[in-house]
């Protein structure tokens, strides 16, 4: 009998496949006060959960944590609620960032502690501000509307160069993504034999079927472009 393939176990939840957020430092997050302040740079930590360093900040007793921006160290000034051009870092709300101005870790409503723009080398621009909501374009190039309560730090983050780094060992590779839970190697569904996965066996790295489901098709069979938009002929 052929094994469960991957879609399935993934689904299962099994320790294999779960996110070791024990091993992760800090969750990101803004402070809960909205008073004006002026603190530091309280650390600047790595973080195997992520791609960025994170940028510890220190307010009364209470230690939240963003991306790091480029440039950033640790005892840099850091405005909170108000505007400091003095400061390296500066975090505010929406409706106080001039248009054009680069931002990232933008809340998606306001005080979830920043949901959009997170990864490193990452970076959103306001386009355009109103009364009732801002404009924001994303690092996928789409354009959202935020609220003006909404928070969000001023700059790019770090780590920008990143994927530009090449991998010259697997075993490198196998350590980050051992990090995270990750499955490293992955085998193609094309290499597999028939009993293995839908995509297994024939001559050559061929599927030899659609890759595109049916509605009602059991788990082991729901592979490949799942719920695509269109098959068929383009006309």
């Amino acid at each position: 009998m052929g094994k469960r393939i991957i879609t399935q176990r993934r689904g299962k939840g099994s320790l294999t496949y779960r996110s070791p957020g024990h091993r992760y430092s800090y969750p990101i997050s803004y402070p809960k006060t909205e008073e004006k302040i002026t603190t530091e740079i309280h650390k600047i930590i790595k973080n195997a959960g992520r791609t960025a360093p994170l940028a510890l900040i220190k307010i009364n007793n209470e230690i939240s944590s963003i991306p790091a921006a480029l440039n950033l160290r640790e005892g840099d000034i850091v405005s909170y609620n108000e505007k400091n051009d003095n400061a390296k870092l500066q975090i505010l709300k929406l409706k106080d960032i001039p248009e054009g101005t680069a931002i990232y870790n933008i809340e998606g409503s306001p005080g979830d502690g920043g949901k959009f723009c997170r990864a490193a080398g990452t970076g959103a621009i306001v386009v355009l501000r109103t009364k009732d909501y801002i404009v924001v374009k994303l690092p996928s190039r789409k354009e959202r509307k935020f609220n003006p309560d909404c928070k969000a730090a001023i700059g790019v983050i770090a780590g920008g160069g990143k994927a530009e780094k090449p991998m010259l060992k697997a075993g490198k590779y196998h350590h980050i993504m051992r990090a995270r839970n990750k499955l490293y190697p992955k085998t193609s569904g094309v290499a597999m034999n028939a009993v293995d996965h839908p995509f297994g066996s024939g001559r050559g790295r061929h599927v030899g079927k659609p890759k595109t489901p049916k509605k009602n098709a059991p788990p082991g069979r729901n592979v490949g472009a799942i719920r695509a938009r269109r098959t068929g002929w383009k006309r």
